[in-house]
């Protein structure tokens, strides 16, 4: 009988994978005051069964953070922290990167230290709210067109976070290109109407997202590197608009120019959301040579299907790993997955909904 894809090794740019799961990333807002904690380490310690967890999305610096209690990797502290965090997934023979999320526009000042400013592409205000531990809901406010010093500036936060993350003992850097934040924002001739090198054309639009992996890629390696992308997305007030299957097709080409170690597409339709046409993975698969991520409403079987058809190389799982910190245990054996989905324990401050989710077979 021929062995089940989903749990053979697989080596991605440098990093050997013992198995084709990936955790995630999902922002769970447990790091008081930008800084990880104990908490999240028994957390990602808990899914280090997992051939690879990417974590949450992680702040480059203080223009980045978004959501309340993000953790950032732009401070000593923050590196010191996340390193314990790394370790302890490396002793379970564990391999973890980290995502790297400057929110944009996706922002409120409450949620930032002071003198840190919302940047974005264009002052485009998305529709919306965000949470604020101080003032509860606030609806977004309306960015500020980056400068070109601006751009600059963020190109370098990036560069740094992706080698302070070395310095935590990562095993690589995921861009977070997806979900309407700031490297989408550019991508979208929506929320990107800038008239410079930055806007305007699919390449023009292209350009900082490419910069900013070039960037990262030349500096920690680009069999590190690696980026997310949600073509089609509708998170964060993102509209769907003409060009989007030439904009892909341009950018993954490009990527593949780069040679970065994969890229990750994920699909919200389970969610709700427009699903991403399959014609578009397929274009992507074929522009691109390294390794394909696919996330978004997968169970063991579908995953395997999509592996062993070639569409992907590997498949991310996201809520079911919040359920079944043993997940690839129960996958192997056949044995039930917890469903018990409370939405409203997925961005507390606490444990409940975090850590206390049983093994299976405890």
């Amino acid at each position: 009988m021929r062995e089940n894809q989903l749990y053979t090794p697989i080596k991605i740019g440098s990093i050997e994978l013992k198995n084709r799961i990936v955790m995630a990333p999902m922002t769970r807002c447990r790091a008081l005051k930008n800084i990880p904690n104990e908490l999240m380490c028994e957390y990602y310690q808990q899914r280090s069964t997992a051939g690879l967890i990417i974590t949450e999305g992680t702040a480059p610096s203080p223009n980045g953070l978004g959501y309340a209690r993000i953790p950032g990797i732009f401070s000593e502290k923050q590196v010191e922290a996340w390193k314990k965090i790394t370790e302890t997934v490396h002793k379970n023979n564990g391999k973890i990167i980290v995502q790297l999320m400057h929110s944009g526009r996706i922002s409120h000042p409450l949620n930032m230290p002071v003198g840190s400013k919302i940047l974005a592409p264009s002052a485009v205000k998305a529709s919306g709210q965000m949470w604020t531990d101080l003032k509860y809901f606030q609806d977004f406010e309306t960015p500020t067109e980056m400068t070109l010093q601006d751009i600059i500036h963020a190109k370098t936060e990036f560069i740094c976070a992706a080698e302070n993350a070395l310095f935590a003992h990562f095993d690589g850097v995921e861009l977070h290109g997806a979900n309407g934040y700031l490297l989408e924002e550019f991508l979208s001739p929506i929320t990107n109407i800038r008239t410079d090198n930055y806007g305007g054309s699919i390449e023009n639009r292209c350009r900082f997202v490419l910069e900013v992996v070039k960037g990262v890629a030349n500096a920690i390696g680009k069999d590190k590197t690696g980026i997310r992308l949600s073509p089609y997305g509708v998170a964060s007030d993102m509209s769907h608009y003409p060009e989007i299957d030439a904009t892909y097709d341009y950018l993954s080409k490009e990527l593949n120019k780069l040679d970065i170690a994969y890229i990750h597409l994920v699909d919200h339709s389970a969610m709700g959301s427009p699903p991403v046409p399959l014609e578009i993975k397929k274009m992507i698969r074929e522009n691109f040579k390294n390794a394909i991520i696919l996330c978004g409403g997968f169970n063991n079987k579908t995953a395997e299907e999509a592996i062993e058809s070639g569409l992907a190389d590997l498949v991310a799982f996201g809520r079911p790993f919040i359920l079944n910190p043993d997940l690839v245990d129960r996958f192997k054996n056949n044995w039930p997955l917890c469903e018990d989905l409370n939405m409203d324990l997925f961005y507390t401050a606490d444990e409940k909904g975090y850590t206390d989710y049983s093994f299976y077979n405890s």
